[in-house]
């Protein structure tokens, strides 16, 4: 089946390159408008129903009329003389706030921007005092927006709120500080807008400058761009489509890391084509190169096949976790990979067919023998010294394992911030509890459906003001028919560390069940006791997941290689490779820069790109030794020849991919996941795949293929101008006469 895809893309290639162009175009304009309205970024709404949290979140919307989307704003009104308020100030303060809350705040819009491609969220605000500081000092009043405060739009919104309200309190002498999630994600984006541009400018960079060191073409150097971006605009397209028709929710951060994904793997797939396809052409000059192409596209598309297998496979296990973030993201990288993988056998085929040799112009590598490099002597010594190269390999990874002595995992969101938002909430914490700006809230429902009374909940505030580690307690709310009871509780701890969700997960829990009025039910929820949750969530999905995934690896494995030992081999190099770049992980950020821990995201992370991504390496390397195995010769030169032909295109793709995933440290809050994912698809290249895999299937030989041995074939044709040694081992080639 891949060799008639393959093949029909390379008869009829300008007609495939055209309807990719039309589909690449069309739902790549669509996909951003799509995307933004089925994500969401409430970490509470991925929790599943049962847990306490998530109870809490329902009973705040069913009875409190809370929507889903809204976001809390904390602004700080202050004298700008830094002297206490005086009563007269403080209602200018509440009269300033009762106009910004007529006002409707209309959505900034971008010149010459279509209006049907842009989610409208222009709306007028919810502004309320919240709490005056004890030395009255400032006065805090809460505003209520609503949206996914991951879309450009809503952080548009508030940006204008926010500068037409710090204008209004600057003419009455007063300075304004806003805090909140909404703020935060705000001006972190406004921060790091230039090293976003920046880093996404590098890559580009990276990706073209390789690929022109390599293939000395102007072409091949900016091809695997263009034809990533066509395929990644469908593939964008294909997963808001499939999400809006399903109605499944993604995380804000998975169209970036889809982006990212899709942007690594198919420059690693085109290089792998191109590279075979340039070797192909050396050693046959006299065939078309459209023959050529379908050849090489039916040979390198089975291995890209289990290669993108492997990875859908690995996010499809996500399908089983109980966190909706995990749940959500597998299906729609899964599909991702499933159109990059449609594509690297369709339109990049078509591709090669069109261009032919004109793809390598001006080089002139296909009219002369390769050289000896760096690939051909390294290729002899792993088949001289395998053992050697295997215990310094494994050194290297166990020492980097190692790492994982301790580690423990960070359930926080961004670790330490510098912007505006972070500098007011900074202040706030000197006069109030440091959660006032984001409370523990306690709801309460009567078991029966009855009606409540505020009085019944005394004995539980006071239960609630003598845990220790509140700050204060906030008097009972009733809801509008008495039917659900809210009391908010003001922690002293930052509401995203540690020690917040140790209280709201133990004691304040505890508190609740304890002193909870007979014939109600009281729940815990704020972004403490939903991050409480999420830890148990996700404990249970690693050891969930981890398995499942391993298994459907090991199955495509089995299925690529027809071996039973091989799959063995590879699933234990990528599991090294993953211990090894989490310890390196822990290592750094919670050991030498003393983070709570690493990011509870990150093990689930690393295990399926490193060791899904990290397989196609694997695979690459395995599937060629497989193929010259085949031949006549020793199994060492087979070894030898394989890292030779194989070494340049592993070694690119790992760097393009590494680069790739180095982009995310400009993504606020993700510098672990940039560095561990960078690192670890290093390994997975540089050490797994071109010197751990290859040592092993050395000193293994034949019987790395049990219980089926490949069978010999005849030496392909030798590139023109060069002849092959009598003795394949250490298997490289010998200088031309």
């Amino acid at each position: 089946m891949i060799r008639a895809l393959t093949g029909f893309s390379t008869r009829h290639a300008w007609k495939v390159i055209a309807v990719w162009a039309v589909l690449g175009l069309a739902l790549g304009v669509l996909s951003p408008l799509l995307m933004s309205r089925m994500t969401q970024s409430q970490s509470g709404d991925f929790l599943p129903r049962n847990y306490d949290s998530a109870v809490a979140l329902r009973i705040a919307e069913e009875n409190f009329g809370m929507k889903p989307d809204a976001t809390t704003v904390t602004m700080l009104v202050a004298r700008t003389d830094g002297r206490a308020l005086g009563a007269a100030e403080q209602q200018q303060i509440e009269a300033e706030a009762a106009k910004l809350g007529q006002r409707r705040v209309v959505m900034p819009r971008r010149e010459h921007e279509p209006a049907f491609l842009v989610t409208d969220h222009s709306q007028t605000p919810r502004i309320a005092p919240a709490m005056t500081a004890p030395d009255r000092s400032f006065e805090l009043l809460s505003v209520e927006l609503t949206g996914n405060t991951a879309q450009e739009g809503v952080q548009g919104v508030y940006r204008a709120f926010r500068d037409d309200a710090r204008a209004r309190f600057s003419d009455l002498g007063m300075h304004t500080g806003f805090t909140g999630a909404l703020a935060q994600t705000a001006d972190a984006a406004d921060d790091d807008r230039t090293a976003t541009l920046i880093g996404s400018a590098l890559v580009t960079m990276l990706i073209v400058l390789l690929n022109a060191l390599v293939f000395r073409s102007v072409l091949a150097a900016v091809l695997p761009l263009l034809a990533v971006g066509v395929i990644g605009g469908a593939a964008g397209g294909a997963v808001a489509g499939a999400a809006s028709l399903t109605g499944l929710k993604l995380d804000a951060s998975t169209p970036g890391l889809i982006s990212v994904v899709l942007l690594g793997i198919g420059v690693d797939y085109l290089l792998f084509l191109l590279f075979r396809f340039r070797e192909h052409l050396r050693a046959r000059p006299e065939q078309s190169a459209r023959e050529a192409a379908a050849e090489v596209s039916g040979r390198v598309g089975t291995a890209i096949t289990s290669a993108a297998l492997t990875i859908v496979a690995a996010f499809a296990t996500l399908s089983v976790a109980g966190f909706g973030q995990f749940r959500s993201l597998g299906p729609a990288i899964a599909v991702a990979v499933l159109i990059m993988l449609l594509g690297s056998l369709t339109l990049m085929p078509a591709l090669l067919a069109a261009c032919g040799r004109r793809i390598f112009w001006p080089s002139r590598s296909l009219r002369r023998a390769p050289r000896e490099g760096f690939a051909t002597r390294f290729g002899d010594l792993v088949a001289r010294r395998p053992l050697a190269l295997l215990l310094a390999s494994v050194a290297l990874l166990g020492a980097l394992a190692a790492g994982l002595a301790g580690i423990r995992m960070d359930y926080g969101q961004a670790g330490e911030s510098r912007t505006a938002a972070a500098a007011t909430a900074t202040e706030i914490s000197r006069a109030l509890p440091a959660g006032v700006s984001d409370p523990t809230t306690v709801y309460l429902v009567a078991k029966d459906g009855g009606t409540l009374d505020a009085g019944q909940f005394d004995g539980l505030s006071r239960a609630l003001t003598g845990v220790e580690g509140v700050g204060q307690v906030g008097r009972t709310v009733l809801s509008g028919d008495h039917r659900a009871a809210r009391i908010d509780i003001y922690l002293n701890a930052d509401p995203q560390s540690q020690r917040a969700r140790d209280l709201a997960s133990g004691p304040v829990r505890a508190a609740v069940a304890t002193h909870a009025p007979d014939g109600t039910s009281g729940h815990v929820g704020g972004t403490a006791a939903v991050f409480a949750d999420v830890a148990t969530v996700v404990d249970h999905d690693l050891a969930v997941v981890f398995p499942v995934a391993a298994g459907l690896i090991a199955l495509i494995l089995l299925l690529l290689l027809r071996s039973l030992l091989a799959p063995v081999v590879l699933m234990l190099a990528v599991g090294l490779g993953f211990a090894a770049t989490l310890g390196a992980a822990t290592l750094l950020f919670q050991h030498a820069l003393d983070r709570p821990g690493v990011n509870f995201t990150l093990p689930l992370v690393l295990f399926l790109f490193v060791v899904a991504l990290g397989t196609d390496y694997n695979i690459l390397i395995a599937d060629r030794i497989r193929e010259e195995t085949g031949r006549p010769g020793s199994p060492r030169g087979a070894v030898a020849r394989a890292v030779r032909h194989t070494a340049p295109a592993v070694a690119t793709a790992g760097l393009v991919l590494a680069g790739s995933f180095a982009t995310l440290a400009t993504n606020p809050g993700s510098e672990q996941t940039a560095f561990s994912l960078t690192l670890g698809i290093l390994l997975s290249a540089l050490v797994l795949s071109l010197v751990t895999v290859p040592a092993l299937a050395a000193l293994l030989g034949r019987s790395l293929w049990w219980p089926l041995r490949p069978t010999t074939r005849p030496r392909p044709p030798a590139v023109a101008g060069e002849t092959f040694s009598a003795d394949p081992d250490p298997g490289r080639p010998a200088r031309a006469a």
